[in-house]
């Protein structure tokens, strides 16, 4: 996991490296709230049982307060933008994984290759 959040984090903050700590509670949030392939569930759901909340949606002047109503849309600026880079970075981690994959078939007492997909976009 220690890989996975510095990996995110590398491509986060490419542009400002010194305000990597801002995006750190973002990408344990996207992290643990993410399907996990070999799992179906999340992480949060395996941990707590139950599916995990969801950041309210937040439109900007429900507060009357400047200051919450800035730190707010700010936040869920980095939401959005920590979403997109996510999903990036997975078709990335996925595209380059399944380069290297091999299709293998099992037979009683014997295992037969069958030749690399192509892979398709």
């Amino acid at each position: 996991m220690s890989r996975i959040l510095e990996q995110y984090l590398r491509a986060f903050v490419h542009a400002q490296p010194t305000n990597w700590y801002r995006y750190l509670t973002l990408s344990k949030w996207i992290y643990n709230t993410s399907l996990h392939s070999s799992s179906g569930l999340t992480p949060f759901q395996i941990i707590y049982g139950k599916p995990p909340p969801t950041l309210p949606h937040y439109l900007q002047g429900m507060s009357s307060n400047e200051a919450v109503d800035s730190l707010i849309t700010s936040r869920q600026e980095i939401h959005q933008k920590l979403q997109r880079r996510f999903t990036k970075a997975q078709d990335t981690m996925k595209r380059l994984a399944d380069a290297k994959r091999q299709d293998v078939t099992y037979t009683i007492g014997q295992w037969v290759y069958v030749k690399l997909r192509p892979f398709r976009q």
